[in-house]
């Protein structure tokens, strides 16, 4: 599903943030990327859905090699790449549905085909009564919500989610994980950059960490803990 080969990425600062990375994530895979701050996690998961270019080496996503894509065929990728904000980066004047079904128009897929989709994610993520309210509206973890079926609604191959706990409360963090939980057990792939320890420890998946722009250690039902 993701393939990376000699992966480099040095910004014009001089920063590298990512070291000759080689990594091959499985279809249906949930994966943990972890960290210290700065150390290249989202760089790495930027270039999965080309927010970033690497300098150097191969990046592929379900087989297509992502450097040799023209920048009009990047969002024919991200229809099959879901993506989640820690800061949602919902439509403020849009509802909940149209938050959702906005993903869908842009691609002008049929009305009808639309009207299912956004009824039957927003069934998914627990919001099917709060389909008319808008985002201000909402708690921190709806609108989370609503940034993961906006996230879905295409039926991605892979979803791509950046700290997606990161401000909200434990509890309801744990019920946002249910919900990746679910999705990920529908065959998606799912890779996490996270800082939240807990979630990590006791759901346990693949752990990737990601120490001065280089994979250190890659464990299997892994725990958070690494130094620094």
């Amino acid at each position: 599903m993701i393939k990376m080969k000699n992966v480099y990425k040095k910004y014009s600062n001089g920063v590298v943030a990512a070291n000759g990375i080689n990594i091959d994530i499985d279809r249906g895979e949930f994966v943990y990327v972890v960290g210290p701050s700065g150390a290249g996690k989202s760089t790495f998961i930027k270039m999965m859905y080309r927010e970033e270019l690497p300098t150097s080496g191969q990046i592929f996503i379900d087989g297509t090699d992502l450097s040799s894509l023209k920048n009009k065929q990047i969002p024919y990728l991200r229809r099959q790449v879901g993506v989640v904000f820690q800061d949602f980066k919902l439509l403020p004047k849009l509802n909940v549905y149209e938050n959702v079904a906005f993903a869908l128009e842009v691609i002008e897929a049929a009305p009808s085909e639309i009207r299912k989709k956004v009824t039957d994610v927003l069934a998914l993520v627990g919001l099917s009564q709060k389909a008319r309210m808008f985002p201000n509206e909402l708690s921190g973890g709806e609108q989370q919500r609503v940034s993961i079926a906006r996230s879905i609604v295409n039926e991605p191959k892979l979803v791509i989610a950046d700290e997606p706990t990161g401000n909200l409360d434990p509890d309801t963090s744990l019920g946002i994980m249910n919900i990746f939980e679910k999705i990920n057990n529908r065959g998606t792939t799912i890779i996490m950059a996270t800082h939240n320890k807990d979630i990590v420890n006791s759901i346990r998946h693949r752990v990737l960490l990601v120490e001065g722009g280089m994979i250190t250690r890659d464990e299997y039902e892994g725990e958070y803990s690494y130094e620094g």
